[in-house]
């Protein structure tokens, strides 16, 4: 008989598995509660659920976690986990401690269909989607191991941005209740404003989040224009800078946060010159879009072909950006002694979509035209 994996559910979903056993809604949240806040997998521990529920679980329902293939720790205490999915397949999840947080990055997908250019998982190439409960077991299984490898009774866990592999919006149906779980205040009870799905730009999906689960919101911009982005991020070409733009300010209507934060990988010699700064001021103030700059230093792996920007060039980008009045920062890399920092996750992906052909392709394509430096329009001050 085919058991059901507790973890795919959010509260709901659970409450209506429950009703399905004969049981009231409350035994929903009591379960609930053991799986996510004490991390119980064995139900005969649950010691406050009626006999009889508990025999119905052991032969209807299982809390069945991720496999760990490895789990290496950095130098500055980051932990990098490979989780097995199956069929060859293989996720990575990272914790980032700081003195006033923890970080948990989660996976979204096997491998990434949007093919970035300066990021190791787009080129290996989209495998599948994650469930509900393989992005759940994530969290789940980080929270508990680190309470025991931490020797802490507390929640160790205090942030969750869904920046590991793979574009969450493009697996819309099973981020949703895996972001309800974390928020749900007898799971996880992270804030809103702690939780933070990062998306390269799916449109249609961002305006669909902010009614139905609005959380932070982070967007891999990268670039100033439409011919630059479209090289770098090719769901550009879908959605040009102007749309996704418009879909920021939609969305902050319903945000925790009254801002989104722009990543920008630093790419040296390609996006990253005094030119892309103004154009990137000029952008922000044309669509009057409320945001931060995280300028991320970036990564680099042999298949890219890019390096990264010198950091007296980024420090002066940041000071471009900042004494135009945008709250800027310069993230500081983490873990990246165990391929740990952004954009280097890339686990154990089949490559279906022979994205290792296409991306060195696409490198020939670029490196044999320069790159075009759209001129800054000039605005008038009501326009500001």
């Amino acid at each position: 008989m085919t058991t059901a994996n507790l973890l795919e559910f959010d509260l709901e979903g659970l409450a209506a598995f429950c009703e399905k056993l004969g049981e009231k809604r409350f035994r929903a949240t009591q379960l609930f509660r053991w799986i996510h806040q004490r991390g119980a997998s064995d139900f005969a521990q649950m010691t406050d659920l009626a006999k009889s529920l508990r025999e119905k679980l052991a032969t209807t329902a299982r809390v069945e976690a991720l496999s760990v293939l490895t789990q290496h720790e950095s130098k500055d205490g980051t932990i990098k986990w490979l989780f097995d999915v199956g069929d060859g397949n293989a996720v990575e999840a990272v914790f980032i401690p700081e003195d006033d947080r923890g970080t948990l990055c989660v996976s979204s997908q096997a491998g990434c269909a949007v093919g970035c250019r300066f990021c190791s998982t787009g080129h290996q190439g989209f495998s599948r989607n994650l469930s509900t409960g393989e992005i759940v077991a994530q969290l789940w299984f980080a929270e508990h191991f680190l309470r025991k490898h931490l020797k802490r009774d507390d929640r160790v866990i205090s942030n969750v941005v869904m920046m590991g592999m793979g574009e969450p919006l493009q697996n819309y149906s099973a981020l949703v209740p895996a972001l309800r779980t974390m928020l749900d205040d007898n799971a996880y009870g992270l804030s809103r404003r702690r939780v933070t799905v990062s998306t390269s730009g799916v449109v249609p999906m961002i305006d669909r989040l902010g009614a139905d689960c609005p959380v932070a919101m982070a967007v891999s911009l990268h670039a100033p224009n439409d011919a630059l982005r479209d090289d770098l991020v090719p769901l550009n070409r879908k959605y040009p800078i102007a749309e996704l733009l418009e879909a920021c300010k939609r969305y902050l209507a319903h945000a925790p946060r009254d801002f989104i934060t722009f990543e920008y990988c630093m790419l040296d010699g390609v996006n990253d010159q005094p030119e892309h700064a103004r154009q990137l001021v000029e952008l922000v103030r044309t669509h009057g879009v409320s945001c931060k700059f995280n300028l991320i230093p970036f990564n680099p792996f042999p298949a890219s072909g890019l390096l990264r920007s010198p950091q007296p060039r980024v420090l002066a980008f940041a000071r471009t950006l900042s004494e135009a009045g945008l709250v800027t920062t310069v993230r500081k890399t983490r873990g990246d002694d165990i391929d740990a920092a952004c954009g280097q996750l890339a686990g154990d992906v089949k490559d279906r979509t022979r994205a290792a052909e296409r991306m060195a392709a696409q490198r020939r394509a670029v490196s044999e035209r320069p790159v075009i430096l759209h001129p800054v329009r000039k605005t008038t001050p009501q326009e500001h």
